[in-house]
Formats: C-alpha cells, structure tokens, sequence
C-alpha cells in the first residue's frame, strides 16, 4: 500500500463522501463504512482487502445473498435481472468471482475504485425492487383474472367511478358489482398507499350518499401499516388478507354476493 489509512480515507471522502468511514480489521484488512443503504435499510457491506500483490475492494458475497432475501438464488442469473447484473458489472468494472463482487485498485485510485463499487452495487440492489414491482402487478392480474372467471361480464365495471360527481376521477373502486339494492364495491389492496386511497374514497362515497357495500382483497395484509389498517377497517365492511390462500372464499363469497 503506497498510500497510509489515512491518505486512503480521505481520497475515499473526496471522491465519494464525506461521511466514508475505514476501520481496521485486521492485517491488511480494513471495512468501509459509508452512507448507502439498500431499499430496506440495510447498509452496503464493503471491504477493502490485500490479494496477494494488489489491493481491492469486496463485498464478500453480501450482495447476491441480500438479494436472496427477496428472490431464488435461481431468478438471479435469468432474464431481466441478469441483464441489469451483467451490465452494472461491465460498466463500473465489478468483476463476479464465484458470488464475490469485487474490484481491484489500479495505481493508487482508491476514491475511484471506492465509487465504481458503490454504484455497482446499488444497481445490482435494484432488482430486489423489479421483483416487487413484478409482484404488484402479478397481484392486480390474479384479481382481475378471479373477478373475471366470477362475476358475469354484464354485472361487473372495473375501475369505477362516479361520472356525475367525480368526472375527474380522484375516487375510483377497483370493481364494481351491479344489479343488487347495494353495490358491490370491491378493492385489491398491495400496499399503504392504495389503502390510503380506498379509505379516502369511501368516506366520500359516504358524504356523497351513495349507497354501497365494500370487499378489500389485500395482497399480504400484515405488511399494511396498522394505523392505516385500522382507519380502513373502519370503513370497509368485509376484508380478505391475501388472495393466494383465500381463492376460494374469496369466489364463494362474490357468488354469494350476487346471487343475493
């Protein structure tokens, strides 16, 4: 090491932050604090280590493993998201040895090196998120395709509103079930946001004095914050937990529905 500690330090603060942190672990083994984060909290986990005759910085394999959190092992290294690991790894010159991310420091450029790692990393960290976003919306076609093979084309309007008073759009219900003293409003709810949304709408339907009865089909209801759950559950007459285990009761309760 040409540079001492606190030369590598400071090249790492000013080429990548001020708050970048190097603690000895070690003969010839030092961690990297720094301020990244991935989405659910959880600090980057960097190191900077001798290999033999040079010096590089790994992430021992906490990345891929962090990642397994979310998604198989398998899902990784197909499709989409290998893409978006393969390029992040070439643009930033991250090389993969067998899980380990890591990349070598050429001629003293620690503060570099230090910055092409992080950004690698963090790309590589968004595929966690591409895999929740596809979950989202693996949900919201699960509860269509279930209204759809349930309730009759002519007794159902997805994503209802009231064009007298809401021409505008801002209080829509996911699907509406018709024909019946009191329709059927029905929500599918994947997270805070859109139970937020469903709350609001309802009160307003209710100043409003439309008449109606609510079902809410949650995708994990323990994941929903609990004081947005409890404002919900004020308003919302029957609820659902998720749809994967409840496909049934879910059908057995729109036919019931519809039939009375």
């Amino acid at each position: 090491m040409n540079m001492t500690y606190e030369m590598i330090e400071q090249d790492f603060r000013e080429k990548v932050g001020s708050k970048i942190r190097l603690i000895s672990e070690g003969i010839d083994r030092y961690r990297v604090f720094t301020p990244f984060l991935f989405d659910d909290g959880d600090h980057l986990s960097i190191v900077l280590k001798r290999e033999q005759s040079h010096w590089a910085l790994s992430d021992e394999g906490h990345t891929y493993m962090h990642l397994t959190y979310d998604l198989d092992e398998k899902d990784i290294q197909k499709g989409v998201r290998q893409k978006i690991i393969g390029n992040s790894l070439s643009v930033f010159a991250v090389e993969d040895r067998e899980g380990e991310l890591f990349i070598r420091i050429e001629n003293d450029r620690y503060g570099d090196a230090l910055f092409s790692f992080t950004q690698a990393l963090l790309k590589i960290s968004d595929i966690a998120f591409l895999s929740r976003e596809r979950a989202r919306s693996t949900f919201l076609e699960n509860f269509r395709a279930l209204l759809t093979e349930t309730v009759p084309d002519d007794r159902r309007i997805f994503d209802w509103h009231d064009p007298q008073r809401d021409p505008l759009k801002n209080y829509t219900v996911d699907c509406r079930v018709n024909s019946m003293k009191r329709p059927l409003f029905i929500y599918a709810l994947p997270n805070d946001d859109r139970t937020r949304d469903a709350t609001i709408a309802m009160h307003q339907f209710e100043k409003w004095e439309i008449p109606f009865r609510t079902l809410a089909i949650f995708e994990e209801q323990e994941t929903i914050n609990r004081k947005v759950l409890a404002r919900f559950s004020d308003v919302c007459e029957k609820q659902f937990s998720s749809l994967g285990s409840n496909r049934e009761r879910i059908a057995h309760y729109l036919k019931e529905s519809i039939a009375n």
